[in-house]
């Protein structure tokens, strides 16, 4: 047992101390609100996630804003990843998980709270971002996806549905409630392909991730989390999700569900992780 958990345990003590001195570091500058980033840094910064499915994006984006919450969440997700559907929507009400919801959303991607938490400068940059020009990432999500698109990267799959609604990309579960991430190298799937070359399994899927009706409380509705691309809207729990800069420190989503409220306890065995 012990040995299994020796590598978890390290990453979290290594996550721990960069999020720490991160932490120092913002905490300076929390006053000033961060000046808007051109649209060339902000499709460098969406483009790792920019062929996320929406539903995943959405959480994804909102999440960001909850930075600080991050390493525990991901730390607990490695600890936990054996855990699955309905399983897993019953260990975050009984271990009294009381991160945001978008943050427990993410629960079932652990690869993806890692990705999150391993980078904490591009996490807070983003939530930066989607608080203060959410329009601006949003439009510089649409200008990736087009990119990929008009290169031949990004084509309707068996995993999801590639929609172009009237200029604006969705990209859509073919099977709603099963989410699969995508793994990509922005460097290719943004640039222009040489003559010739094969660009097939240049976007590859790990395992499908179901999301049953258990999660409703964190969001997950059939056809939600969405975008309403025209107007700029994120929309989460049927409600459109409007947290901004101004109102960071005191908004609360109108999640169906109320925030779940501590002290955490931990009902679960503890193992490495097996992320998807």
């Amino acid at each position: 047992m012990h040995s299994k958990l020796t590598p978890v345990i390290s990453r979290a003590c290594k996550r721990a101390f960069l999020w720490a001195a991160l932490g120092t570091t913002f905490a300076l500058l929390a006053v000033a609100q961060p000046a808007p980033l051109p649209p060339a840094q902000l499709d460098q910064l969406v483009s790792r996630i920019a062929l996320y499915p929406d539903p995943l994006l959405a959480q994804v984006l909102t999440a960001s804003t909850y930075w600080d919450e991050i390493p525990e969440a991901a730390t607990w997700a490695d600890q936990h990843s054996y855990l699955k559907g309905d399983t897993l929507a019953a260990a975050i009400q009984e271990d009294h998980l009381t991160w945001d919801p978008s943050i427990l959303a993410l629960l079932p991607f652990p690869s993806v709270l890692h990705m999150m938490a391993s980078d904490p400068a591009w996490t807070q940059q983003l939530s930066n971002a989607v608080l203060t020009q959410r329009d601006a990432v949003m439009d510089a999500v649409q200008r990736m996806r087009h990119k990929a698109k008009e290169f031949g990267y990004l084509q309707p799959n068996s995993y999801d549905n590639v929609v172009d609604d009237g200029g604006y990309i969705e990209i859509l579960p073919v099977i709603p409630g099963v989410v699969y991430v995508p793994q990509y190298d922005p460097l290719v799937v943004f640039a222009r392909p040489a003559h010739g070359l094969v660009i097939g399994g240049a976007i590859r899927f790990g395992p499908g991730i179901t999301i049953s009706a258990a999660f409703a409380p964190w969001g997950w509705h059939w056809g939600e989390p969405a975008f309403a691309w025209r107007t700029h809207t994120i929309l989460i729990d049927h409600h459109p999700w409007v947290r901004t800069w101004a109102d960071r420190a005191h908004y609360v989503h109108p999640y169906a569900a109320a925030r779940i409220v501590g002290p955490r306890v931990e009902h679960h065995e503890l193992r490495g992780s097996v992320r998807r």
